[in-house]
């Protein structure tokens, strides 16, 4: 539990939940965010005109109160800290980032979604990941399909094997077809990313469908492919990534 000050109870809002917004003769309230309990003022939820946190505590709007009178926000209340810190004072937060970026994002706070995005952290995720990765035709519903295909075989086994074609160019995906078939021909499941046109090359792309399979929690490695299905000609498009269940 967390409590930024101490409040008198006779200070806490009363209402039925739901309920009108803070009484204007009160400005201190208590809230209930997710479980952690914060004390504020009305003037620094209202601080951003236009947010959703202003909107929420503004005098006409309804809000939702908990067993104790609280105001209740049904978020995670691990980082509303660092929002609150920021409409209080203009503090960045230093830890958590991405976490509070997205909770910045829900309560609409744009001046400080803005100074979050500039942060190396997030400029690196938003500006160079992402950006390359939407580039790569079909990412996220390749990502999909992997760890389906991985769950599919995990009945009984200790680890699954999902095969990967990863093509930057054209040309390497010309190159690849006839792998593509043999396999194919075997009925192989092969999961084929690219081409893309971007500079990041092929291991920059299999370092990021590692890290966002990680990120859905799954525990997860690749390996470069070398069966004697294919000639080895072949090996430096095809990799294995291996999801390991206990």
């Amino acid at each position: 539990m967390m409590s930024l000050s101490s409040v008198p109870r006779s200070l806490r809002p009363h209402q039925a939940s739901p309920s009108a917004g803070p009484p204007a003769g009160s400005p201190v309230v208590e809230l209930n965010v997710g479980g952690e309990l914060y004390t504020t003022t009305v003037g620094t939820l209202r601080k951003l005109p236009g947010s959703k946190l202003a909107e929420m505590f503004s005098s006409s709007a309804k809000t939702c109160t908990d067993a104790e009178g609280r105001f209740f926000i049904d978020r995670p209340g691990t980082y509303f800290g660092p929002i609150l810190d920021y409409l209080r004072s203009e503090r960045l937060p230093t830890h958590h980032i991405p976490e509070v970026y997205r909770e910045a994002q829900f309560y609409e706070i744009k001046p400080l979604v803005k100074l979050l995005e500039d942060t190396p952290q997030m400029f690196g995720e938003q500006v160079a990941r992402k950006q390359f990765l939407l580039r790569v035709p079909g990412y996220s519903e390749n990502l999909e399909l992997m760890v389906r295909l991985a769950r599919a075989e995990a009945v009984a086994a200790r680890s699954s094997a999902v095969l990967v074609c990863a093509v930057r160019t054209e040309e390497d995906a010309a190159h690849c077809a006839d792998a593509l078939r043999v396999l194919e021909a075997e009925k192989r499941s092969v999961v084929k990313f690219g081409p893309w046109k971007a500079a990041p090359q092929v291991k920059d792309l299999l370092d990021c469908v590692k890290m966002d399979i990680t990120a859905q929690g799954y525990q997860v490695y690749y390996e470069q492919y070398s069966e004697r299905t294919l000639r080895a000609k072949y090996f430096s498009y095809f990799y294995t990534f291996v999801f390991i269940w206990w």
